[in-house]
This record gives structure tokens, C-alpha cells and sequence, in this order.
């Protein structure tokens, strides 16, 4: 059984990836305001709660390993959980595929590996945490623990380091520069934010093994939250102390230079192996999470029943195969990249779904045990969908044929269902 250590460990090691590394360029490319960076940070961070409430209510009331497949099919019935699910499966997988792909491209910076190609090298990232979540959950789990506790250890020395450096002339000099604010600006900055804060919502998929999952899971999720918000808010503050909003900007890689000013050229090498220990703890999440959701689908028959096994160990062994084997498949053609930009908008849909899910359920379960409830209720889901459903909106003004796209495979995944569920079955003689 997985305990609060474990679920904090799921969301810091969910959240805290390469994103920390890259995403203040891109956010300083479009605001050109410290401050306004700043807020956007505090308000990933805002909205992250938000989102979560519901997702604690429903994981402690319903703690199954589909996560928001279950809570949406408990909600709306069949149809509406196999989008929800398929949508985060095929999200998962594909995330497999990306960062097995990060972890080559990060070793090649090292000089390891760096004849093969990054598919070839991602390939083999994959068989490795296949293998290791092949074990136990045990061993799997306790994994995470010791990549999120190194990674949220050196983003603290990252912070102190640069804190201790008496800042750049220039990093001062061009705080006050602020360039008109536009909309199309303010959706590339916050999609970014919210792919960086992504991942809060792992632990989900592990409540039916959780020790206690009404107390460890409202623990995890908000506490690994208010952490990450806090490394994320100051780390930038941190980053501004040593270079300035135009000099972010034009960096693909914020954090290598901010070091590279303290250290000097042994910077780079460091922020390097902090990213392949960085995302290969996301990527050992990740397979151990996609293990979860297509077992829960195997064992509802929404995929085939052999993935809805569990070996003695506690690990479903053939939804972890077949769904590693799909990643692979994805990392090795190459075919990853455009899932992976159609996820943005699946994601939010998801985000949306489960809120919606949560506002049902006390309409028409108000009976259901729920040892955590929301808040001020009904207003967290509310608003929740309304700030979604909006940056869905700025997702697909900025983004059209990637969001439309992701919009357009769930619509396929509800085709697909409705046709096969309306055949009539053979009669038994």
C-alpha cells in the first residue's frame, strides 16, 4: 500500500519537470513585465487549487485506479467515462512517448548515447521504466519518492544559489520595460504556465491503493500544490534577480543561463542532469499511471479484459505492457509531437468533465459518503469550469488546428462507443 509520502512524491514528481527549465522564456517572450510574470505564476498556482477540490472530493468518495474515468462514467454514465478515459490514456501515452524523447535529448547534451538517435534512445528509456514498474508497486513507488525528494531539493539550492549572487546590472536595468499586453500573448503565457503546473492530479490513479486515501490524498494534493507554487514563484523571482525579462526571452533554456552567470560553464552541465533526473521521474510516473488507466478500462471492458489483470505483486502487468508498447510505438515513428500538442486541449476538456462530475453527484448522490467536501460549494467547480472553459477558448484562438484536432479525437473516441454499444448482441440459445 502507497502512503502520504508517496502521494506527495506523485504530485511534486508530477508537476516539477523540464517545464521549470524552459517555460520562463516563453512566458518573458510574451510578458514582458516582471510583475506580470510573477501574477501569471500566482495564478497557475491559484488556479491549480481550484481545479484540485473536486478532484479530492471525488478520488476520497470514489478512490478507483481509472481516477476521472470513474468519476465521470459514475456521473454520466458509460459513454461520457470512455471519452473521459480513452482521452487520459491516450494523453498518458503519448506523454510516455514525449518524455522518453526529453530524456534523449538531455543525454545527448551530455554526451551519452549521443551516436543513436533520441527515438532509439527514448525506446530504451521506456523498456527500462517498464521494467522497473514490472517489479512491484512498492519498488515503483518508492522510486518516486527518490526522484521527488531530489528534485525538490536541488530546486532549492537552484533558488539559494541564485539568491546569493548579487544580480545582473542588466537584470535591474530593464525590470521597469513593460510592452503592450495582448490576448494572443496572454494565451501563449498561461498555456505555458498551466503545462508547467500540469500534473497535480496524478495521485488519483492510485487512491484504491492508497493507505487511508480520505486522509493521504487531500494531503498530497494540497500540500504538494502549495509547495510547488511556492519553489515555482520564488525560483522565478530568482531568475529575475540575475537576468532581465528580454534576456529570459531569448533564452530556450532560462535556468542554464541564470546558472551559467554563477557558476560559469560547469552551470549547463548541471542544469542538464538535473533535467534527465527531472523528467525520467515524470516519465516513471507517467508509466506507472498509464498502467493504472488501462487497467481500469480492461477491468470495466472498455478495453480487453487480459489488461484488467493484476499480478501478484500488485502491478497490472499486461496494461502496463500494452500501453508501454503503444508508447513505444509513438516514440519510435516520431508521431508523438502532434498528440502531444492535441493533449492541451483534451487536457482542459478532462479538467472541465471532472468538475462537472462533481457538481452532478451532489445532485443526484447527495447521500454518497465523502470524506472531503469542497468548499464553499458550489462555487471552487463553478468557477473552475468557467476559467477552463474560457482558456479552452484562448487555446483554440491561439492554437486552432492542434485544440480542434484533440477536440475532434474525443468526438471519434464517442462515435466509436455509441456504434459499438447500440449493436444489438447475439442471443444466447
Amino acid at each position: 500500500m502507497l502512503g502520504v509520502a508517496f502521494g506527495i512524491a506523485a504530485v511534486v514528481g508530477g508537476m516539477v519537470g523540464q517545464g521549470i527549465l524552459r517555460t520562463p522564456g516563453i512566458i518573458a517572450g510574451s510578458l514582458s513585465s516582471p510583475e506580470l510574470i510573477l501574477a501569471l505564476w500566482v495564478a497557475g498556482g491559484l488556479l491549480a487549487a481550484i481545479n484540485c477540490l473536486a478532484y479530492i472530493e471525488l478520488a476520497t468518495a470514489i478512490p478507483c485506479a481509472g481516477g476521472t474515468y470513474d468519476f465521470v462514467k459514475r456521473a454520466f454514465g458509460p459513454l461520457a467515462g470512455v471519452v473521459t478515459g480513452w482521452g487520459a490514456w491516450l494523453v498518458l501515452v503519448t506523454l510516455q512517448a514525449f518524455l522518453g524523447i526529453v530524456v534523449a535529448e538531455f543525454l545527448g547534451r551530455l554526451g551519452i548515447l549521443s551516436d543513436f538517435h533520441p527515438s532509439a534512445v527514448a525506446v530504451g528509456v521506456i523498456v527500462i521504466f517498464w521494467a522497473l514498474n514490472w517489479t512491484s508497486t512498492r519498488v515503483a513507488g518508492d522510486s518516486q519518492i527518490a526522484f521527488s525528494a531530489f528534485k525538490g531539493a536541488a530546486l532549492i539550492a537552484l533558488i539559494v544559489l541564485l539568491f546569493a549572487h548579487p544580480g545582473a546590472p542588466a537584470a535591474q536595468a530593464g525590470a521597469g520595460v513593460s510592452a503592450p499586453l495582448g490576448f494572443a500573448a496572454l494565451a501563449v503565457a498561461m498555456r505555458a504556465v498551466i503545462n508547467t503546473y500540469n500534473g497535480w492530479d496524478e495521485v488519483v490513479y492510485f487512491s484504491e491503493e492508497m493507505k487511508a486515501p480520505e486522509r493521504t490524498i487531500p494531503r498530497a494534493i494540497l500540500s504538494g500544490i502549495a509547495g510547488v507554487s511556492l519553489l515555482y514563484l520564488l525560483i522565478n523571482i530568482a531568475f529575475l534577480h540575475v537576468l532581465s525579462p528580454a534576456q529570459m526571452a531569448g533564452s530556450k533554456l532560462v535556468a542554464a543561463d541564470a546558472v551559467n552567470l554563477v557558476l560559469g560553464p560547469t552551470g549547463e552541465l548541471a542544469i542538464t542532469i538535473f533535467a534527465v533526473i527531472s523528467v525520467a521521474a515524470i516519465t516513471n510516473l507517467a508509466t506507472m499511471k498509464v498502467a493504472r488507466i488501462s487497467f481500469a478500462l480492461g477491468r470495466a471492458g472498455q478495453l480487453p479484459s487480459k489488461l484488467g489483470e493484476v499480478a501478484s505483486t500488485g502491478i497490472p502487468r499486461w496494461a502496463l505492457s500494452v500501453s508501454c508498447l503503444l508508447a513505444i510505438c509513438f516514440a519510435a515513428t516520431g508521431t508523438y509531437d502532434t498528440v502531444v500538442a492535441m493533449n492541451i486541449a483534451v487536457g482542459i476538456v478532462i479538467v472541465i468533465a471532472v468538475n462537472l462530475a462533481a457538481l452532478r453527484l451532489r445532485r443526484t448522490e447527495p447521500n454518497l459518503k465523502r470524506p472531503f467536501r469542497i468548499p464553499w460549494f458550489p462555487l471552487p467547480p463553478l468557477v473552475a469550469i468557467a476559467l477552463n472553459s474560457a482558456l479552452l477558448v484562448a487555446m483554440i484562438y491561439e492554437d486552432p488546428m492542434h485544440s480542434l484536432a484533440g477536440l475532434c479525437a474525443l468526438s471519434v473516441i464517442a462515435l466509436i462507443y455509441f456504434v459499438i454499444g447500440r449493436r444489438p448482441r447475439p442471443q444466447l440459445a
